[in-house]
């Protein structure tokens, strides 16, 4: 056992202080009292040591905390730290990272430095442009973006194949395949939670009890508070740690939102539903998490057949509105043929930042590696999928428009991309913090549905307005 890794508790805690199961690592809140001790010991420790880089502005980053009883008995915990810490990655008394350094040396510094020297010719090229426009600078900048955009993606699932994710139940799978058919999020694997939780697997210790925080300066968004504590990410580990908890007795992860209202079935007969999402709820769980909650997990406690693939609407947690519902497959063989005919329609409204010049048009930008790239990179002309919207301009007020939106394919994000992205409209949505600027809610809904019932024939439309 590496037990220099281990601080074990001078003191064992006393029975009425151990959790029963181990508490939910997406809990928001303070941690129970036996993880809050270790984490603030292991504060102490960063106050003696001094990390001056993360008191530069931006330099904060998350720590983390593992309580875990070895097989003889005892009782301490594991700590780690997200990413890196004062440029490395393996440092004294904290946990390793999840990939294996050696074979990561083997390619990963020759790969930086020809992303270095991309950056480097792409900010002289921007200079060029910036001087003397032409269309031939023009062409050459967007080549070498694109090439390293490309660069940095290959380089990073080449990374990622180096990473292999364990469970409790004694199962392992690479990081890549728990995120398929969509790459990894860069930096996936990396947070405190999954290398502690890797660790405790590896030494065959118990986990307990789990805390995270943040310590030193703020990121730049200003959204962390040095010493406070905050639950597992969303965007990685909202994937990752459900597998590895896999073997362990876990308390529930809470709803997203408690007070989040159930999705309201406007239409139901034998064939199909048409349901009224509210916004803050996914509209599907992840596949290695099927009991978080979602549209799907509460419908399926009515209707137990359904599955991932009846949901014909994929909106995004942050997107209010209609979702049509599939209940055997031919019927839903016949939605998707009219949906991809243009004979069924799923019409959405937004506000978008700005002033849309013109009343209408079509935005066909091919999309890829929506899920988690910069708004840039997700349009990608060479090997995008083909992503097409079509958009009437509403209303104008002020210093916003109000814009209907008929997408023509479906991709993740097609509508909030085309609306943002500077060869689409160039004005993203209102209250969209990922690709403009976070408010109380995105004004992203999907208010009309219309299609031919493949059953009874009839012509069938909904609609819900927009509840701003």
């Amino acid at each position: 056992m590496s037990s220099e890794r281990v601080s074990f508790f001078l003191t064992p805690p006393s029975p009425g202080v151990v959790p029963a199961r181990l508490p939910s690592p997406f809990a928001p809140g303070p941690p129970g009292s036996l993880a809050r001790s270790a984490a603030e010991a292991l504060q102490q420790r960063l106050r003696r040591e001094r990390w001056e880089a993360l008191d530069a502005p931006g330099g904060g980053k998350m720590f983390g905390v593992l309580v875990v009883a070895a097989p003889d008995g005892r009782v301490g915990y594991l700590s780690a730290f997200s990413g890196m810490l004062g440029g490395g990655w393996n440092v004294e008394g904290f946990v390793p990272p999840l990939f294996d350094p050696v074979a990561r040396d083997a390619f990963w510094p020759a790969g930086e430095a020809e992303l270095g020297a991309l950056t480097h010719r792409y900010a002289e090229l921007s200079r060029e442009v910036a001087q003397a426009p032409s269309p031939l600078l023009h062409e050459e900048l967007a080549r070498i973006g694109h090439l390293r955009a490309e660069r940095s993606r290959a380089l990073w699932r080449q990374m990622a194949r180096s990473y292999v994710i364990p469970n409790a139940r004694g199962e392992r799978l690479p990081l890549a395949e728990l995120f398929a058919p969509r790459p990894p999020p860069g930096g996936a694997g990396d947070c405190a939670a999954p290398k502690l939780l890797a660790e405790a697997y590896r030494q065959h210790l118990r986990p307990l009890a789990l805390a995270e925080f943040w310590w030193g300066a703020p990121p730049l968004d200003g959204r962390r508070e040095s010493g406070a504590y905050y639950p597992a990410c969303d965007n990685k580990c909202g994937v990752v740690l459900p597998y590895m908890l896999q073997g362990l007795s876990v308390e529930p992860a809470p709803r997203t939102g408690t007070l989040i209202e159930d999705p309201r079935i406007l239409h139901e007969d034998p064939w199909l539903l048409v349901v009224d999402k509210p916004v803050g709820l996914s509209t599907l769980p992840d596949r290695h998490a099927p009991e978080r909650d979602s549209v799907l997990v509460r419908l399926q406690s009515r209707f137990p057949a359904l599955s991932s693939s009846d949901v014909l609407q994929d909106l995004e947690r942050e997107v209010s509105g209609l979702l049509l519902v599939a209940r055997d497959e031919a019927t839903r063989a016949a939605l998707l043929r009219q949906f991809a005919r243009r004979e069924a329609e799923h019409r959405q409204v937004s506000w978008v930042e700005g002033v849309v010049a013109g009343a209408s048009g079509v935005i066909e930008l091919p999309l890829r590696g929506t899920s988690h790239a910069p708004l840039e990179d997700c349009v990608d002309r060479v090997h995008g999928k083909r992503a097409v919207t079509a958009w009437t301009v509403l209303e104008r007020d002020g210093g916003r428009t109000r814009v209907a939106w008929v997408p023509v394919t479906r991709h993740p994000f097609q509508t909030r991309i085309h609306a943002a992205h500077r060869l689409g409209l160039g004005a993203p949505m209102v209250g969209d913090a990922r690709f403009g600027q976070g408010a109380a809610r995105l004004m992203l809904h999907a208010e009309a549905l219309a299609f031919t019932h493949p059953q009874t024939g009839a012509r069938l439309e909904f609609t819900a307005p927009a509840p701003f």
